[in-house]
């Protein structure tokens, strides 16, 4: 007598498998590169190397994986924080987006690279 398959057996894992993989997927490149150009992002950042700000990859080195790294990248770029550049204190600029999801899918683009 054969045993048969539950459905729970089989859905229950794939449905962690999915969600697992869903930061995988990743942010929508082309809007979140179209975001940082319109906010000017790219004026003092790279993906790759350091300019009066630091690189896309050492922010993502910085705060990609931990708990509150995302929370963090986000109030960086829509709060206004005080940085220092060259040695001196000015306002990071907002990002120009109020849209939440918007903003969310350039902090994943961010975190990604």
């Amino acid at each position: 007598m054969s045993k048969s398959v539950r459905p729970h057996t089989v859905f229950v894992p794939l449905a962690f498998a999915l969600a697992a993989a869903a930061p995988a997927w990743g942010a929508d490149d082309a809007k979140a590169q179209a975001l940082a150009r319109k906010s000017d992002c790219l004026k003092c950042h790279a993906v790759d190397k350091a300019k009066d700000g630091p690189s896309f990859k050492d922010v993502s080195a910085k705060y990609k994986g931990k708990p509150d790294g995302e929370q963090k990248v986000t109030a960086q770029i829509s709060t206004k924080p005080k940085v220092k550049v060259c040695g001196v204190e000015e306002e990071h600029p907002a990002v120009k987006s109020t849209d939440a999801a918007e903003v969310k899918n350039l902090v994943e683009w961010i975190l990604s690279r």
